[in-house]
């Protein structure tokens, strides 16, 4: 799986885009056929607070899945997304194999 990552009003530094992909490859255990993932990193001026928001774009044969999370951290929000990227792909699995 290809993934790319952008960081918009920063720069990410290497360890946080290993980190990244490290985790969204886990992610072909639950569906193989994966063709891309892209990854937004975004910083959120909201208040005193900066909060991070991270938004994941995955590649499927056949549908786009997306999911945004927003944290203090960035490991923290790549966590939450990975939850939620893990049982749409699942689902999409499951629709596959219906068909």
């Amino acid at each position: 799986m290809q993934v790319q990552t952008r960081a918009i009003h920063f720069s990410a530094d290497q360890k946080l885009v290993g980190l990244i992909q490290k985790k969204l490859q886990k992610l072909e255990q639950f569906f193989d056929r994966i063709l891309a993932a892209e990854v937004v990193m975004k910083l959120e001026n909201s208040g005193k607070v900066k909060d991070k928001v991270l938004e994941v774009r995955i590649k499927v044969p056949g549908n786009l899945i997306i999911t945004k999370a927003t944290h203090k951290t960035f490991e923290a929000a790549i966590d939450n997304s990975l939850g939620s990227l893990k049982k749409q792909l699942i689902k999409h699995k499951e629709r596959v194999r219906r068909k």
